[in-house]
């Protein structure tokens, strides 16, 4: 027991004196470092002094040298300024030396003129005695010549215009003669012309052209299906084809009213197949329209080789031959323009043979006369012209040109052919009467009418129905939303009331019609 206590004892004491020592050696190694960290500090603190001053001494060396360059700047802008005021200065002197020259030669000049003035006056009051003096002399030549001729100085003028006059109509005797021997000469030639020129007085009448067309149908009952219900049938109909449907108390007819005759032609064909089909709705007349306008323009084609191959006329190019077909769906005063048109090209082939001239220009000038009532494009210029540039763009023959562009007098006629294709136009059609005109202007208002809707954006296609009291246009819904619809047909009217003049008044109906299209595959 004694000896564990020792043991104890032992361990305690060494483990105090290991405590006392380690204390001893941290107190020591604190004060080192504090040390370490002093001198750290005291080195830090002598180098930021010497990096301050080198800072210092830097800028004081910028700020003199910059100091000393603003002065060199400030000296050199003096010293040029002052140079410029010295040349200034200079500048004046030699302007004020040039001035007074100047000065000197304006008084010099007032000098000479005032002298000019003198001299002028002078020369005037000479002039002026002169011409007093030559007026005696001529009164006293005047009295000595009456004198000796016993006649006054107007008995004298009179019979000197009477002799002239016997000098004159002879002479004109003369020159009359030699016409009428130069006239026997080509009496051939004048004979023709005189021919052209009575036939060019020779016109006929025919009827104006209706724009509607019937369409007969085998009973009433199909009006109901063509109608639709709540009339969405028709309305998509007059909508696909820009014509007026009529369904009224005719028996076995539907009335088809439209100023275009395209159109009204579209919409009877297209009513013809909806009948035989049987399925008349929407989507379906639609469909139609667009297959039947196809149909269309490979018919005028069709009608355009018929009718060239008819009059035997050759190497026509394709755009002509599909104007020629056209015609068919137009008119020229009432008569319809292909009609027209081929009896003009007979009848120029035929005064053509009997006068000794070329029968297929002829024929080729009589067909194509009308061809710019045809263009699509709508041009401020007169048919004639536009035919004739026509014309000349697919490289017919001069003589053909003249003849179509001079045909109603719009430009000068180089040839003979030219008042034959005047005088068969005249034999065929006549010159337009006031009612041919008013029917002319009727359409051209019409088709004004459509331009002015067609001319606001969004706007799609646009009809004048209704003999034109109606407008009734189809916007795009993607473009135009029902408040721009609205807007539309407001701002549509007020440019139709201010450009246009009108009878009565012009209702603009605007359509937008939204439609979704998914397909299930």
């Amino acid at each position: 027991m004694d000896i564990i206590i020792i043991v104890i004892a032992a361990l305690v004491s060494t483990a105090a004196g290991s405590f006392l020592v380690g204390n001893v050696l941290y107190k020591r190694k604190i004060k080192k470092t504090e040390q370490n960290a002093t001198s750290k500090a005291s080195l830090i603190i002598k180098e930021a002094e010497l990096q301050a001053e080198n800072i210092k001494k830097d800028r004081i060396l910028d700020a003199k040298e910059k100091l000393l360059k603003m002065k060199q700047e400030f000296e050199e802008e003096a010293n040029r300024k002052k140079n410029q005021i010295i040349s200034n200065e200079q500048k004046i002197k030699q302007r004020e030396t040039q001035l007074s020259k100047e000065l000197e030669q304006v008084k010099k000049k007032e000098t000479d003129l005032d002298e000019e003035k003198r001299s002028l006056a002078q020369q005037h009051e000479l002039v002026k005695k002169r011409k007093e003096e030559l007026d005696k002399f001529n009164a006293q030549k005047v009295a000595v010549l009456e004198g000796i001729s016993k006649l006054s100085a107007d008995q004298a003028r009179d019979q000197l215009i009477e002799s002239m006059k016997e000098e004159a109509n002879t002479k004109a005797s003369s020159y009359i003669k030699d016409i009428m021997e130069e006239a026997k000469l080509t009496a051939t030639k004048e004979a023709k012309k005189i021919v052209i020129e009575t036939i060019q007085r020779t016109a006929t009448e025919h009827a104006v052209e209706n724009c509607v067309s019937i369409f007969n149908i085998e009973s009433d009952d199909i009006k109901g299906k063509i109608i639709g219900r709540e009339g969405r049938n028709i309305r998509a109909l007059e909508a696909a084809t820009g014509v007026e449907i009529i369904v009224d108390d005719t028996p076995e007819a539907i009335i088809i009213s439209g100023f275009d005759p395209v159109r009204r032609e579209i919409a009877r064909l297209s009513l013809h197949r909806l009948v035989q089909d049987g399925r008349i709705h929407p989507a379906r007349i639609e469909e139609i329209v667009a297959k039947t306008t196809k149909n269309i323009d490979d018919e005028i084609i069709e009608i355009g080789e018929r009718t060239v191959i008819d009059l035997g006329i050759h190497g026509l190019a394709p755009e002509l031959i599909k104007m020629v077909g056209r015609m068919r769906f137009r008119s020229s005063y009432g008569q319809n323009l292909l009609q027209h048109s081929r009896e003009v090209a007979n009848l120029c082939a035929i005064m053509a043979a009997e006068l000794g001239l070329n029968v297929k220009q002829a024929k080729r000038a009589g067909l194509l006369h009308d061809i710019g009532k045809v263009w699509p494009e709508e041009l401020e210029k007169p048919h004639a012209i536009v035919g004739m540039e026509l014309a000349i763009k697919y490289k017919e023959h001069p003589i053909v040109c003249n003849a179509i562009g001079a045909h109603h007098d719009e430009i000068e006629m180089t040839n003979i052919l030219s008042p034959i294709i005047q005088s068969c136009d005249a034999i065929s059609g006549a010159r337009p009467g006031a009612r041919r005109e008013v029917m002319e202007q009727y359409i051209k208002r019409l088709k004004d009418l459509e331009q002015v809707g067609l001319s606001f954006d969004g706007v799609e296609k646009c009809y004048a129905i209704q003999a034109g009291r109606e407008l009734r246009v189809i916007v795009d819904a993607e473009k135009a939303t029902d408040e721009r619809a609205s807007q539309l047909s407001f701002d549509i009217s007020q440019k139709i009331e201010k450009d246009m003049q009108y009878p009565g008044q012009i209702k603009v109906t605007v359509i937008r019609e939204m439609r979704s299209v998914a397909y299930a595959k």
